[in-house]
This record gives structure tokens, sequence and C-alpha cells, in this order.
């Protein structure tokens, strides 16, 4: 183990100058270090982030930026620039010792460092928020052939190989490999399966205009989703008015449906269904991040942190969770023992409290409960096209769609966020999408590897 260039800390989190980690930069992770460096007075702690990417992402508008609606670049807030007053790790924990007060890190540096390439840091008060990862099952083929669709890389890597295997049906004779090529499968019936399944429809329908040999209907897009519903978020009403707009639009909506493989470029579903696809794209859930597991800290049965209402990891002292990664009571449910929903909404609020309790513990001061009562869920369904149901009301269609990008465009970070957001929006209602395939980002030597006497990549 490499010695950390932050060394380790003894000093207990009551004495000035004390040390918070916080692990993970997503809406927990930037918010709090936010609102702490806001708060702090000057030299009563110092605050360090650590994530795996230098920049938050806001996820609601990954389908945007797969469609080409929002720039990728303005999906993301650059963490250095938002958290001036504090450190930043990129990196990953990988171990917490919350016994010696102690984090493992793997960095950037870990591959050129001697040793097992980590580092060890410690800490006063620590701040567990490293998301979720996808929640894969073992799909015979999936591993090899799916797609995720969580990180602004992926939503962009999918942007582009939809309309690469538009290229590819325009260019073959062979019909098996046009019908593979223009056959579009999406597992999962939540948020992300939904919504960026319906952005690239509409994308590609309008992109098909260009192509003088393909068709919009030539298109074949299919969602499976086991579960006897889309959209639970939006209640049964609005999700079954989701399922109605999308089949309008040719999109084969399969509920109660599960995807059983997809090797050799086959998926085969439970209903028996058999179609020949180049794109799987898995959007089934999440699952809590491998560290919660490595923390010792004590866990719920789905893995996540327990903690109580002031977002404190229960029976233990100093150590702090909130976002997808802890069980956190909800306060304002009927329900005894309901958990607040591990979303965004509840995440970026969660956030606020956690600081200020944060602070509050530096300071002997009282504690506050995490109480929020959640105000209802938007979907967008393309192009203006969503569902809404917000303070009990329920919206469809323009209306929806258009309190959709009202209600994230006031949640995104940052003014110089929202403006250049609003801009493109209004430039894109003013100019035409723009189709072009930038794949070979993926893969920016190829060319020079070629050139090298090497082999040009090969598609996935």
């Amino acid at each position: 183990m490499v010695k950390a260039e932050i060394s380790p800390r003894t000093t207990p989190a009551s004495t000035p100058g004390a040390r918070i980690l916080i692990v993970g930069g997503g809406y927990v992770g930037m918010y709090t270090a936010l609102r702490l460096q806001r708060k702090l007075r000057s030299g009563e702690a110092e605050v360090i982030v650590v994530s795996p990417d230098p920049y938050m992402t806001y996820q609601p508008f990954l389908p945007e930026a797969a469609a080409g609606n929002i720039s990728p670049r303005h999906v993301v807030v650059p963490l250095r620039r938002v958290l001036e007053k504090c450190t930043i790790i990129i990196g990953e924990a990988t171990a917490i010792d919350h016994s010696r007060r102690t984090a493992t890190l793997k960095t950037l540096a870990s591959e050129e460092e001697k040793g097992d390439g980590t580092v060890e840091i410690g800490y006063d008060e620590l701040v567990l928020a490293p998301g979720s990862v996808s929640r894969t099952l073992p799909v015979p083929g999936l591993a090899e052939h799916g797609i995720g669709f969580k990180t602004v890389e992926e939503a962009i890597g999918l942007r582009n190989h939809v309309i690469e295997q538009m290229d590819i049906a325009s260019s073959t004779r062979d019909p098996a490999i046009r019908d593979a090529a223009l056959t579009f499968v999406f597992v999962g019936g939540g948020y992300a399966g939904v919504e960026a399944l319906a952005e690239l429809e509409d994308m590609a329908r309008y992109a098909s205009r260009y192509y003088h040999n393909i068709k919009a209907d030539d298109l074949k897009w299919i969602l499976v989703e086991a579960t006897g519903r889309i959209l639970p978020e939006v209640g049964d009403e609005m999700g079954r008015y989701a399922v109605r707009e999308l089949r309008a639009r040719n999109i084969d909506v399969r509920l109660e449906t599960r995807l059983e493989s997809c090797e050799d470029r086959v998926a085969v579903l439970s209903d028996g269904a058999r179609f020949r696809t180049r794109t799987v794209v898995w959007t089934a859930g999440v699952k809590p991040h491998p560290v919660l597991a490595a923390s010792g800290l004590p866990l719920n049965g789905r893995g996540r942190l327990k903690c109580t209402a002031t977002l404190a990891v229960e029976g233990t002292e100093h150590a702090w969770g909130a976002g997808d990664a802890a069980a956190v009571p909800d306060l304002t449910a009927d329900e005894t023992g309901a958990l607040c929903a591990p979303n965004a909404q509840h995440a970026v609020r969660q956030a606020g409290v956690l600081a200020a309790n944060i602070v509050a513990s530096l300071r002997d001061e009282p504690l506050q409960d995490y109480r929020h009562a959640y105000a209802g869920s938007v979907a967008s369904l393309g192009l203006h096209k969503g569902v809404a149901h917000v303070y009990g009301r329920k919206l469809k269609g323009y209306p929806a769609w258009l309190m959709h990008r009202v209600y994230h465009l006031s949640r995104v970070p940052t003014f110089n966020r929202k403006a250049r957001v609003l801009a493109e929006w209004t430039l894109s209602g003013l100019f035409k999408r723009e189709i072009v395939s930038l794949g070979s980002l993926e893969h920016p030597r190829a060319e020079f590897e070629l050139a090298a006497g090497g082999e040009r990549p090969k598609d996935t």
C-alpha cells in the first residue's frame, strides 16, 4: 500500500480542522460538499471528495443527450470548478475501516505506482454517497452484447451506435443483417429504459428521412418489462397512458416478459419471441455500490446503509449516508417503516440536511431530521410528449413534456449550466437535428494504429 499524500488523521471530530471525507461525487456528494464549503468557517474543517469522475452527471438529461437535444458537456458539472474550496481526488474507495477512520483508495495513478497501487487516507467524518451501479442478471450473452445507460459516455455511445446501425442497414444487401441492425431491444420499463427508448426512437424516426432506403416503419423498437406496468413512479393511470402512447408509435411494449438470452445477436424473450438484433440496452434496475459491503458499516437487507432520520449511520458515530446508498426513514409516509425512495429528488434535498447536520455535529449543536413529502414525477416520451404526476395533478402530452423540461432545468446545478441547456433547447427548436454518428470517438487512435500496421477495431 502506498502512503497517501494526504496523511491519516487521528484528531477527534470536534477538534477544529477536522477532515470530512465524502465518498462519491454524484448528487449527494457534490451538493453536500457545495453546502459544506459555504457553511464551514475558515479553518473549521477540510472537505475531501473522492469520485471516479471529475464531474457530476445530471442523469435525467441523459436521454436528451442521447437524442442530441443537449450537448454531452452540458449534462455534467465539473467538480473542481464548483467545489473550489474542496480537495478533489479522482479515484474510488475500495475499503473503509471506520474503527481506524481510514479509507483505502484506488486512484488514476494506481497502475503507475508500485505495490498494490492503493493509497490510504484518514478522516474524522465520513460521508458515504457512492450511489449505485447497474444490476445485471446472468442472462446468456448479456455481458458480451448488452449496452448500459447510466453514464454520459454510455448515452453518447448508444446514440452513435443507433445511427451506425442505420448506416449498416442502408449499405447491406443481406436482409438478415439489415433486420438485426434495425431492431432495438430495451430491457427495463423504469425512467432510464422508457425515456432512452422514446428519445432515441424520436431521433431515429427523424434521421430515417435522410436515408434513401430506410423508412421510419422499417425500424423495430421493443420494450421488455418483467412487471405488468411501466413508469410506476407516475402512477398506474399515467403508466397505462405511456404504454398506449408508445404502442401508437409502433413500439412493441411487452409487459410481464423477461429477456432470457441474447447470445449470437438473437434476443430470446420469456414469451417465446425471438428477435435478431445488434442492440440490447439493459436498464433493468440498479444495486448498491460494492464499497458499502466493504465498509463494515450496518446494511439493510438490500445492501444499503442503515441510516437514521438525521442521516447518520445507525449505531455509528461520525459516519453519514444519503441518496441511493442509504436506507433513510420516510417520516412523511403513512406506512410505518417506509423508506425514502432512492431517487434524485430525495438525494438533492437530503444533501442539504446532511451538510447542516455535519456542521451541527462539529459545533455540538442539535441535529435535524430529514423530512420531504414526495412531490411527484415527470417523464419524457420524446419531443413534445410526456407524462407527469405532480402534487396530485396528472398531465400528459405537451403540458407534461413542458413541465418535465421546466422542472429539470430548475434542478440543474449552477446558473452556467442552466443557461447553456436553455440556449441549446432554443437553438434545437430553430434548427434541424444533428444526425451524425461520431463513433470514432470511442477509438480515437484507430486511424493512427491502422496507418502503423495495426487492425481497425471491430464493431461490437
